[in-house]
């Protein structure tokens, strides 16, 4: 297990690297000079080359890789432009709203598409079926954007329930922070209850078919017991792999609602950082993103394994 891990954790390493010298290069070459964003409309170019020389800018990329490089081997993530602080100060203040609006949508879409797809399976070819599969069509079709702006009219504008947006520490009221989390968690649990729903439909309709299922039943096993003990026990591999894929996908899903809801998360750094062409931030919580992504796909591998017999370390 041990040999398993390490040989999967020296293989992400490549991977880290080839993102990082992209998004450096991509960055660089892309219109925009971060020191006339900080200078202002105003400024002369005289200025904005005091400011490009303060930030070293004027360095062949090169040399602005290297130093960059050389401080995240040693920790130092570098310090941003726009918001004048260390990037590590950064990320620590804005990681909570989205490891909650994170933790919280994965919950929600476990907790509701599991069910769902055993029952669509279970009833599979009735009207229930139907309708589930065609709220995982519709998932998958509607933009998160969208969801967002349609749930902030009805719940909170129309029925006034939940507020706009913004958010709220929960160190200042556990009522006021689940409160603020309620619509976004909402908004992006819909794509990926459409997913696992769906994923969870087809496995179980798989292992429905099997012998073990048809003896269980011959045996008087009451029904529930079939679904949630036998079918869904051992449709687990695919369920779990799916699961892991979406949270590994939660990045982008999360960078348009926490824009949307307001919320000033890692997401909502993100988008900052680009309009302010905050090279640095960019660079960071991008890689910070790829890691995370590489990660999770480890343990998606480890359970993988862990569930499947045939796999060797």
């Amino acid at each position: 297990m041990f040999g398993y891990i390490l040989r999967r954790l020296v293989s992400a390493i490549p991977v880290l690297v080839i993102v990082a010298v992209l998004v450096f290069l991509m960055l660089r070459f892309t219109p925009g000079d971060p020191a006339a964003v900080i200078a202002g409309d105003n400024a002369t170019s005289e200025q904005i080359a005091l400011i490009r020389n303060r930030l070293g800018l004027d360095q062949p990329i090169l040399t602005q890789f290297s130093i960059w490089a050389g401080n995240l081997l040693t920790g130092n993530l570098g310090e941003s432009f726009f918001f004048k602080k260390t990037i590590a100060e950064l990320i620590a203040s804005r990681i909570e709203p989205t490891l909650s609006l994170a933790f919280a949508t994965i919950l929600i879409a476990v907790v509701v598409a599991i069910p769902l797809g055993v029952l669509a399976a279970y009833k599979h070819g009735s009207w229930i079926d139907r309708i589930v599969m065609g709220f995982s069509v519709l998932g998958f079709s509607v933009p998160v954007f969208v969801i967002g702006y349609l749930m902030i009219y009805v719940f909170a504008i129309m029925l006034g329930w939940f507020p706009v947006q913004g958010y709220q520490p929960l160190a200042q009221g556990f009522g006021g922070y689940v409160q603020r989390l309620v619509l976004p968690s909402l908004t992006l649990s819909v794509i990926y209850i459409a997913l696992i729903a769906r994923m969870t439909r087809a496995s179980v309709l798989e292992v429905l078919s099997e012998d073990y299922i048809r003896t269980a039943r011959a045996k008087g096993q009451v029904e529930r017991k079939i679904l949630f003990r036998h079918a869904l026990k051992n449709a687990a591999v695919p369920i779990v792999t799916i699961v892991g894929i979406g949270i590994a996908l939660l990045i982008g899903g999360v960078v348009v609602t926490e824009s949307v809801f307001a919320i000033p998360g890692l997401g909502r750094l993100t988008v900052d950082a680009v309009l302010a062409r905050d090279y640095p931030t960019i660079q960071a919580v991008i890689l910070l993103f790829s890691g995370v992504y590489v990660g999770i796909n480890l343990l998606i591998d480890l359970a993988y394994s862990l569930f499947d017999p045939r796999i060797r370390y």
